[in-house]
């Protein structure tokens, strides 16, 4: 009886009905962002343009007053370029390759023929009423090509004809960069290049022998520096020996870093930067987190670190979720670029690396390297957007 009873009774089940096509695209758009990028990303953005604004109202003048206006149109299209990378497939990247890289190299040659000379370097061109650096588009260029050389399937760095492939990719702009001359932004490219070859498995052998080789052309390297390039590794090997002139910068830079105590002096208030003391024309740029440190103390500076620290994690864990070698070398690339600019940046302002150009990424004043910046961390998002996805490169 119960058999049949339980037969006549209404089937209460209902089928499952499909997911709406809204809720169907909020998950494919919820899916495809990585926050623990986005959330560093913003806030280091806001506090770049915060205190770049903060430096020009301390400054003074129409045109330094007015700067952070020109950083947040900078912002703006590298927000938008960032925004539009999610939806792109990365390794539609791999035949762009092939137009960045040689386009990039051509740039180099004619900023050294044709570009805007500043302070004895040629470094910019200039178009349209905006200064662009070709150096920028030549570290997209090396890491797009560096990555795909060795993400080829029978590609294997610990043989000589790949490593010799690599060393000439790198090599070229290098040297171009170099001939400006910019050391700093050419030696960027050694730590990025050698992230990608450690995650390629090179082996430990050929990793001492190219410290070997370096080790051995450094004093080559420093023979044929410029006369100013000797003077800043002679000013951070002994800075007090002229305090007021070749060393000023890296004193004055420690000492408002030192000045912030533990929770600043507010903002705005930073004296080094509102006196001179701080060089104003670099104070939003190459030296603005001795002006975050002043201002914010320790604990403001501690906090941009650790923004940075979460930018980083997220860029690695990317790397890992990567569906493919040429997705995972982008990540590695791209997050020794972020890490090197962040330590030399600051290093130098706590005296303990040499005075370089280096920006501080996404809080520095600069338009080249901000959009830059923002197309790296696009990419970033496409690997991560795509981490799921079978990928045709590691078939």
């Amino acid at each position: 009886m119960g058999k049949l009873f339980s037969r006549l009774k209404p089937d209460v089940r209902q089928e499952e009905l499909p997911e709406h096509p809204v809720s169907l695209l909020l998950r494919d758009l919820t899916g495809r962002f990585d926050w623990l990028q986005i959330v560093p990303m913003f806030l280091l953005l806001i506090t770049g343009a915060l205190f770049i604004y903060g430096t020009g109202q301390q400054v003074g003048g129409i045109h330094a007053a007015l700067i952070w206006k020109k950083q947040l149109l900078f912002m703006g299209i590298g927000i938008v370029i960032w925004f539009f990378l999610i939806f792109f497939d990365y390794r539609w990247l791999i035949p762009g390759t092939f137009v960045i890289y040689p386009f990039s190299l051509l740039l180099l040659v004619i900023v050294l023929l044709f570009g805007t000379e500043l302070y004895g370097a040629k470094r910019w061109l200039s178009i349209g009423g905006f200064s662009y650096q070709p150096s920028e588009l030549a570290k997209l260029g090396v890491i797009l090509s560096v990555s795909f050389l060795l993400s080829r399937r029978k590609a294997n760095i610990n043989k000589p004809l790949w490593a010799l492939g690599v060393i000439i990719l790198t090599a070229i702009p290098f040297l171009l960069i170099y001939k400006e001359p910019d050391l700093g932004t050419a030696l960027v490219l050694l730590p990025i290049v050698g992230a990608i070859l450690f995650s390629a498995h090179l082996k430990l052998r050929w990793i001492l022998a190219l410290l070997i080789l370096l080790m051995a052309t450094a004093p080559v390297l420093y023979m044929n520096l410029k006369p100013y390039q000797k003077e800043r590794i002679y000013t951070f090997l002994n800075p007090e020996s002229d305090p007021t002139d070749l060393g000023w910068n890296a004193v004055q830079a420690n000492l408002a870093v030192g000045r912030g105590g533990v929770t600043g002096k507010g903002f705005m208030e930073g004296t080094h930067c509102s006196l001179g003391y701080l060089p104003r024309t670099v104070a939003n740029s190459d030296f603005i987190f001795p002006v975050i440190a002043e201002e914010t103390g320790f604990i403001g500076a501690f906090l941009l670190l650790m923004l940075y620290a979460v930018l980083m994690f997220s860029i690695l864990r990317t790397a890992m979720l990567a569906p493919d070698d040429f997705g995972r070398y982008l990540c590695v690339g791209i997050g020794a670029l972020l890490i090197t600019h962040v330590a030399v940046n600051i290093g130098m302002c706590i005296q303990l690396l040499p005075i370089t150009g280096l920006p501080l990424p996404l809080v520095s004043y600069g338009g080249s390297f901000m959009v830059s910046m923002m197309i790296y961390l696009g990419i970033i998002q496409s690997v991560y957007a795509h981490r799921k996805q079978d990928s045709f490169l590691s078939e």
